[in-house]
């Protein structure tokens, strides 16, 4: 993997964004026809946050500023279609994606990452764990759907994300799938991709789970929400089932499978925590 990147022409601009607490910087890395806009902020072990599907990584700023402050440099590559990056979209797989993140990893030359992927994100946290084993010291799941989640929910799903719907509309879709009970759902209004979602939609409906589900033989922490519905409290112990002592289970209250924006200081606590216990 690291010849193959090696040989790689990598062109990187650089641009710096003034933010209270840890420097936050902006860049774009070039890799043949796709470029990568990368938010970089901290300094120490590195991490790299990864989004669910069609939004993008700015979902991750009080997140990423709190795992900077406690001693992480926190990487944010933005998906292709978000922010400054581009690419092929059709007909691309969870293997591209995880070779986008790799890229990320790779030119920070800051050694192995661990990779946090929230919802979808999860899956490519998992597919990059799988293909680039050298590069991933550790797996977060961060509020992973169940595969026996109600299907019903994907209505509310589609309705949240759709732009063209009223406010309202999209707000009460946001209340059922996202956000738990109490917790500011507008927060979500904004922030929707919708041709990021076109390109995720196929590779969300045919998952081809024995491909990326293992996460390889990374050590995996399961971070659930506990107010989630994509997972149900009868699914809860699933993946430790799976994979048995590699999994680390965390909990957060209050929160839904939006998560992020939710509890941000607990996502933090959770993440930092299990952090410090792994293996540089």
């Amino acid at each position: 993997m690291k010849m193959l990147l090696a040989a790689m022409a990598l062109a990187v601009g650089w641009a710096s964004v003034a933010q209270a607490g840890e420097a936050r910087t902006r860049y774009t890395i070039k890799r043949g026809d796709v470029a990568i806009d990368v938010i970089d902020e901290g300094k120490g072990p590195l991490m790299v946050l990864l989004p669910s599907s069609a939004r993008d990584s700015e979902d991750y700023d009080a997140v990423a500023e709190g795992l900077a402050k406690a001693g992480f440099r926190v990487l944010r590559p933005q998906p292709r279609g978000a922010g400054a990056s581009t690419g092929p979209t059709e007909g691309i797989t969870l293997h591209d994606l995880a070779n986008d993140v790799a890229v990320t990893i790779e030119t920070a030359q800051d050694g192995r990452a661990i990779v946090v992927g929230h919802a979808f994100g999860n899956w490519v946290a998992r597919m990059t764990a799988v293909d680039h084993p050298d590069l991933v010291r550790g797996v977060v799941i961060a509020a992973a759907a169940s595969k026996a989640y109600p299907k019903e929910l994907l209505v509310s799903l589609r309705d949240a994300g759709n732009v063209t719907l009223p406010d309202a509309q999209r707000i009460a879709a946001l209340k059922v799938a996202f956000f738990a009970p109490g917790n500011d759902a507008s927060v979500w209004l904004a922030g929707w991709h919708p041709g990021m979602a076109a390109y995720q939609r196929p590779i969300i409906a045919a998952p081809k789970e024995e491909e990326w589900w293992s996460g390889g033989s990374a050590p995996l922490l399961d971070l659930q929400a506990l107010q989630d519905p994509f997972r149900p409290r009868s699914t809860a112990n699933d993946i430790k089932a799976a994979f048995g002592d590699r999994v680390t289970i965390a909990t957060v209250d209050n929160a839904s499978h939006a998560l992020i924006p939710e509890q941000p200081d607990a996502v933090v606590a959770a993440i930092a925590g299990w952090a410090r216990t792994l293996k540089p």
